[in-house]
């Protein structure tokens, strides 16, 4: 008997697909988070932190996963950001990333974007472990 006709591949495949949408929000998506500390670390920590409370340009990112916009304490967000009213769930960080302004029209974050899907997933997998 092989695999195909015992069912192992399908339930295989079904079991990645719940994995992934449990872990992405919906989307099924490999990622390496030592990778994206070193995405993190040469494109975001210029003006973001990564340690509870420390602030810089950007808000601090310890904890963002599954925070609402515009609520880290002490950061002056733009209006736009803090009536965002959306939640950083990786879903939403993946489109954010890859385009800011569309997102939260009005944001004064600068950055045009990660168009990279890979180092996206590598920087929120990433952002999930500073908890």
């Amino acid at each position: 008997m092989s695999c195909f006709s015992s069912g192992v591949v399908s339930a295989a495949i079904i079991a990645l697909g719940v994995l992934g949408a449990v872990a992405g929000g919906g989307t099924a998506r490999a990622a390496d988070a030592a990778a994206g500390k070193q995405v993190f670390q040469s494109q975001c920590a210029i003006c973001h932190s990564d340690k509870k409370g420390q602030n810089k340009i950007g808000p601090s990112l310890f904890g963002v996963v599954g925070r609402h916009t515009g609520s880290e304490p002490g950061y002056d967000y733009s209006v736009a950001n803090k009536n965002a009213n959306l939640v950083w769930t990786p879903d939403v960080l993946d489109k954010y990333l890859d385009n800011p302004q569309k997102i939260v029209p009005g944001t004064k974050m600068p950055y045009a974007g990660l168009k990279n899907a890979t180092k996206r997933a590598n920087i929120i997998a990433f952002l999930e472990t500073l908890k």
